[in-house]
């Protein structure tokens, strides 16, 4: 049987991961099902329709994650599944239904829907906020660690992720007929094929823009998009393949990214952060001026400045044969695309 006459479906097609996944299967010659809120809303999922492939490949297709059944149009005679849907948003009003119902009700149906359909597997998008929401430097952390600490009033995002990922576990233990696998990235970047700002990319905005007062003790694992979307295809398409995996392979400081753009030519005319907070007294003030901010934000700071995030990746090496792309060329392609878009301050 061809790719052609079994399509995947990926559920938040329009997303910063979904469109990338898209794009990919498409390119690879996989038919192509995506959902989104609103299939007939051009304007803003039309750049999904202009994809390489897409005319011939691509149909749109209606998915809300909180509505049971709303997804088994899509799933229908798909093979595959890959669950990218769910909320991004460090601060919410209200975390339990913007961020943890949307994430775990989602999976819920997706799977559910899945299973009906006759899917065989399913690559959920799950994230390091599973493994994590408090890095430790002293610890290198693998596909055997879970965020045991968050929870709504702490990194609520972090418990979306978590609280998400679990019920995938759950439902693949009470059904042999499906396969789950999940794919755990740290913080993303790299050109986007959506015209939207995404939340991952923002940071190099918001530095850009002067909205640090100075360069914190901050540090993220970060991956290309390019490199998530293609261990999300790998695992889909690779039986022998079981379980997480971490998708990351860099950590960076603030400070390495603020040298980096400065290096690149993108001090000129900006508002980098100059002021070097990244130090003992400037953790206590970062810790401090917290509470005045976001909920979500405030608490997001708190739990992160001063850490340092070490992480093994060997099992996406070795099951996926991820090769990760270098991250300062990841960060550049990132500068132009944002540029491309308009989306860095002038």
């Amino acid at each position: 049987m061809s790719r052609e006459s079994e399509p995947v479906c990926v559920t938040g097609a329009s997303g910063f991961v979904g469109s990338q996944v898209v794009a990919d299967l498409l390119e690879r010659g996989h038919a192509v099902r995506g959902t989104v809120r609103n299939p007939s809303d051009h304007e803003r999922y039309g750049f999904l329709l202009e994809l390489p492939g897409a005319a011939e490949r691509l149909t749109l297709h209606c998915g809300q994650l909180l509505e049971s059944g709303s997804f088994a149009e899509a799933l229908e005679g798909c093979r595959w599944c890959i669950h990218t849907a769910s909320p991004y948003l460090l601060d919410v009003d209200d975390p339990q239904r913007d961020l943890v119902d949307p994430a775990v009700r989602g999976t819920e149906n997706v799977l559910q829907e899945a299973l009906m359909a006759g899917v065989e597997r399913v690559v959920v998008t799950s994230s390091m906020a599973a493994i994590t929401d408090e890095p430790d430097a002293d610890r290198i952390l693998t596909e055997e660690d879970w965020n045991e600490k968050s929870s709504l009033k702490r990194n609520p995002y972090h418990l979306s992720k978590v609280e998400a990922e679990r019920t995938a576990w759950r439902f693949d233990a009470a059904h042999e007929e499906i396969s789950i696998v999940t794919i755990n990235p740290f913080l993303v970047i790299g050109p986007s094929l959506a015209p939207t700002l995404n939340t991952s990319n923002q940071l190099f905005v918001d530095l850009l823009a002067g909205r640090y007062p100075g360069i914190i003790n901050m540090a993220w694992g970060v991956v290309d998009i390019r490199d998530v979307s293609e261990a999300h295809i790998r695992a889909m398409e690779r039986v022998d393949t079981s379980g997480r995996f971490i998708c990351v392979d860099h950590t960076l400081t603030m400070m390495d990214i603020v040298r980096i753009l400065r290096e690149e030519g993108y001090a000129e005319g900006s508002r980098l952060p100059r002021l070097n907070l990244a130090h003992g007294c400037g953790d206590r003030l970062v810790r401090l001026l917290s509470y005045a901010r976001p909920r979500g934000i405030g608490s997001f700071l708190r739990t992160h400045v001063g850490k340092v995030p070490r992480f093994d990746s060997t099992k996406s090496k070795r099951d996926l044969d991820m090769t990760y792309r270098p991250v300062r060329e990841s960060i550049v392609e990132t500068l132009i695309d944002l540029q491309r878009w308009e989306h860095l301050p002038r």
